[in-house]
């Protein structure tokens, strides 16, 4: 089992010095998410080869690995223009993880709720193209559902990466994201089973509580979605249910600290990810 920091509180932290930064935190893998000169999100890549380069001997001369990378773009949108630019994005985005090395990418369905029907239509005509890119390069890619995406409900997003039928596609469960996804851990990694082998790590307030009153967006009839990705214990995640459930189902993938409210103290919070998730590892395992 992988536990790997997604580094976003550190993101103007020079990429050079990340792999020293985090092997300080006490970290062996990075999951090396969106940041303005390697891969912003819904652009184009902005690293070039050489830089991959000598990034690439940082982490190795840090004792650091890349777990997965994870790029953002609207590859479902419903504008077709902007999903063939997604498209583009993601060749050279999984160019970029076959030089470093890396055999798994993660992402998000990335399309609009409200045009649930079209946005499905062009996540299979995307995924039609990449599939067979992500094969070749043995590379797999590993969805989550998402607050104000067209496949919200874990359930659902489990049944379509099953419908995109190749050994390619996995499932990632979002922990902060659990009570927008159904609130169902146990039957959403019960219904995953073997599909299920990354899970993202952070807090996050339960927004059906106190009558939906947990929390307050104005004005009342927004469609707005809202969640946090806190340190584990700040908010009102199961987390023994949540390792329970991963326990029960054989669960042996990467674990991803995703804090990004605690800038502040990012390198306290960071830490404490580590001793916690470790701590439930144990306890569980």
């Amino acid at each position: 089992m992988k536990i790997a920091l997604d580094p976003t509180m550190f993101r103007h932290t020079p990429l050079l010095e990340l792999p020293k930064l985090v092997a300080g935190l006490g970290y062996e893998w990075i999951e090396l998410s969106p940041r303005e000169d390697v891969l912003p999100f819904f652009r184009h890549p902005r690293i070039d080869d050489d830089m991959l380069r000598k990034f690439r001997r940082e982490l190795d001369a840090a004792g650091v690995g890349i777990a997965s990378v994870l790029p953002l773009y609207r590859w479902s949108g419903p504008d077709e223009e902007e999903r063939e630019a997604a498209v583009r994005y993601w060749k050279r985005a999984i160019e970029i993880t076959s030089l470093l090395g890396v055999e798994v990418m993660v992402s998000e369905f990335n399309g609009r709720p409200e045009q649930s029907s079209r946005s499905e239509g062009k996540f299979f005509k995307s995924m039609a193209e990449l599939l067979p890119i992500f094969e070749r390069e043995g590379i797999t890619i590993t969805l989550e559902p998402h607050p104000d995406d067209f496949v919200e409900d874990g359930h659902v997003a489990v049944d379509m990466i099953r419908g995109l039928n190749s050994p390619n596609a996995r499932f990632l469960y979002c922990a902060p994201h659990t009570f927008h996804m159904g609130g169902d851990a146990p039957g959403i990694m019960r219904r995953a089973g073997e599909l299920l082998t990354h899970v993202h790590l952070a807090d996050s307030f339960d927004h059906t509580a106190s009558s939906g009153l947990r929390y307050i967006v104005n004005p009342p009839d927004s469609t707005a979605r809202v969640h946090q990705h806190l340190d584990i214990g700040e908010g009102d995640v199961d987390w023994d249910e949540l390792f329970g459930s991963l326990r029960e189902i054989g669960f042996d993938g990467t674990m991803t600290a995703a804090v990004f409210g605690n800038e502040h103290r990012a390198r306290d919070s960071s830490e404490h990810m580590l001793e916690k998730t470790s701590e439930f590892i144990r306890k569980h395992w």
